[in-house]
């Protein structure tokens, strides 16, 4: 499966960590990861992703595919900016979202629209909206979503 990861591009070290793990985590077990392709959360889970031998795509905002992080192997560049959330969220079969700010709550919306599975750490929780299963280690997060695709 193709899991899209958002989160924000900037980061603490216990989110970039949380995200080196689901990426690692994802890659052992065969997934392909997407994500928005540039720093934090993008980064450290395609880093993780590689550190197990997986496949990672990068959906960039900017015109030029050399935006993208080190560990992106496929780059796709959109020159939409914020605008490519739908991208990332659409290309994948689930979505675990990490942390993250507004860029990360506007995809959980689009995510959410789509039907897609969702599992969140340490991301955003609102009231009265329902779909994000919230959970604590990112092999739960793996879990969550491959049962519910």
């Amino acid at each position: 499966m193709r899991i899209s990861v958002i989160g924000g591009s900037t980061v603490t070290d216990e989110a970039a960590e949380t995200a080196e793990t689901l990426g690692r985590a994802l890659a052992e077990r065969g997934h392909t990861v997407v994500c928005g392709g540039l720093g934090g959360v993008m980064e450290a889970v395609c880093r993780g992703a590689s550190q197990a031998d997986g496949h990672t795509i990068g959906i960039l905002p900017t015109e030029r595919r050399a935006d993208a992080n080190e560990y992106v192997d496929t780059a796709i560049a959109t020159g939409m900016g914020n605008a490519r959330n739908v991208l990332v969220v659409m290309n994948g079969d689930a979505v675990v979202a990490v942390d993250g700010g507004t860029g990360t709550l506007s995809e959980l919306g689009h995510a959410l629209d789509f039907g897609k599975p969702v599992a969140g750490l340490e991301t955003h929780e609102v009231d009265g909206v329902e779909g994000i299963d919230h959970v604590e280690t990112p092999a739960e997060a793996v879990d969550s979503v491959e049962r519910r695709v």
